[in-house]
């Protein structure tokens, strides 16, 4: 509801208590006085209704950067900025957050699911010691990078997230977890928790093998865990003995048909002889920038299941949801200011991204279950530029002027409509133009 930085003292602000004591405020942060995980299963109980009995439960995990000037703000360190181009790797200063979104599914086919933030971890690294550090200490901090890598904390987080699934009775529902390739290597595919699946993408020059024969009685030496034979994802792709498929798969507002290759089981060395994988070749979308543009194709997408019976179909409708999870991000950044506090203390650098991360998903949840999946808030009428077609979703910004329009609405309304009969004023002359505050606080984008 903050119209100004969302700062801890924003919040005091908006809640009108700005001429009170304020020391509690911060101590709800710095000493630790809520439990996140507490809150996050409050959430992801709420997701769970929306799915069937035994219906897998699916989540996107990803890994964010708020960027930050303090140099001892805790957890901060140079990273390598995301957005940089091809030719040239950027650092900027910065904490690195680790996130798990479930994608809550459309009642219809045909229409975009919601991902809602279920767990929300600060994952910083260890500071580097300083020259004169000893060999042990230069030794401990070696072992410090390992354990806190990015694909180890998120094995770690899978792994939270399964054991809290267990103890609440879903033990049987199976977990998909969808990722990128920085997830999609030996760290986490090694480690992965029991009735859990991983989707994720992979180089185009990974080695693959086909399941070795078996060994025949007469045969000597060591046992072959690995086929002969070698493969690689960018070789089916043009491999002419296999043939494309195609399947209509949701995306970007349409039903496309998704042409695509696929090979099962595989095994991949990283992953292990014991795991087999399904390989699924997407072939690049034909997209024109404008009407008079030619046709031009996108990069081909190379993905992999750790469930080689799951079919392309699924594999491919669950890897598409994935994308909400980089909305979330997007609107936790720009709209919520999840890392905007100014707080100084370890405890507090951690929980006041995920309080905020916490009201956001909330936010979520609430809409999934007034307005559906799918449903948009009526008590606005939209902007006359917007179009006349219905949207397939309300957007954050719609959710969120709408929490205005009930919490403020009442309090500043009208009491009487002399300003609607009133006629425009017949002077000529440039007016000085006022404000209407009500446009201002519920239409805001």
């Amino acid at each position: 509801m903050s119209l100004s930085r969302h700062t801890v003292t924003g919040l005091i602000s908006t809640s009108g208590r700005q001429f009170e004591d304020w020391s509690a405020d911060y101590r709800l942060f710095s000493q630790a006085r809520f439990e996140p995980d507490g809150v996050f299963d409050v959430i992801r109980k709420a997701t769970y209704d929306q799915l069937e009995h035994r219906q897998p439960y699916l989540v996107a995990m990803d890994d964010t950067i708020s960027r930050k000037r303090g140099r001892k703000i805790p957890g901060t360190s140079w990273r390598r900025d995301p957005m940089s181009p091809p030719f040239q790797t950027n650092l900027v200063w910065g904490r690195r957050f680790i996130q798990i979104s479930a994608l809550v599914p459309s009642a219809a086919s045909a229409a975009p699911g919601r991902a809602v933030p279920i767990d929300f971890a600060h994952a910083p690294t260890p500071p580097r010691p300083p020259r004169c550090a000893s060999e042990a200490d230069r030794l401990r901090y070696r072992q410090q990078v390992r354990a806190s890598s990015v694909s180890q904390r998120g094995v770690e987080r899978l792994h939270h997230l399964r054991s809290r699934m267990d103890q609440e009775g879903g033990g049987d529902r199976a977990l998909w977890v969808m990722v990128d390739g920085s997830y999609t290597n030996r760290t986490v595919l090694t480690q992965m928790p029991s009735n859990t699946v991983l989707i994720g993408r992979i180089r185009r020059d990974a080695q693959l093998h086909p399941i070795p024969e078996p060994r025949s009685a007469s045969a000597r030496g060591r046992i072959r865990r690995y086929g002969v034979d070698v493969m690689t994802p960018d070789a089916i792709r043009v491999d002419p003995g296999i043939p494309w498929q195609s399947a209509p798969v949701y995306a970007a507002g349409k039903v496309h048909e998704m042409r695509y290759k696929t090979v099962a089981p595989v095994l991949w060395r990283p992953a292990g002889a014991d795991r087999p994988l399904r390989v699924v070749v997407v072939a690049p979308l034909a997209y024109r920038p404008s009407k008079e543009s030619r046709v031009l194709y996108r990069q081909p997408a190379f993905l992999i299941s750790t469930d080689p019976g799951l079919s392309p179909e699924q594999i491919l409708a669950a890897y598409v949801n994935r994308w909400d999870i980089e909305v979330n991000i997007r609107d936790e950044k720009q709209l919520l200011g999840f890392d905007e506090a100014q707080v100084r203390t370890a405890s507090s650098s951690s929980r006041a991204p995920q309080l905020a991360v916490a009201a956001y998903a909330l936010l979520l949840t609430a809409a999934i279950r007034v307005f559906g999946v799918n449903g948009n808030p009526a008590a606005l009428p939209p902007a006359k530029w917007r179009a006349a077609r219905q949207k397939p979703r309300a957007s954050t910004n719609d959710l969120i002027n709408h929490v205005r329009f009930e919490l403020w609405g009442r309090a500043i309304a009208s009491s009487h409509f002399s300003g609607f009969v009133s006629k425009p004023s017949p002077n000529q002359k440039p007016q000085n133009h006022r404000p209407h505050l009500s446009s201002s606080l519920f239409y805001a984008c």
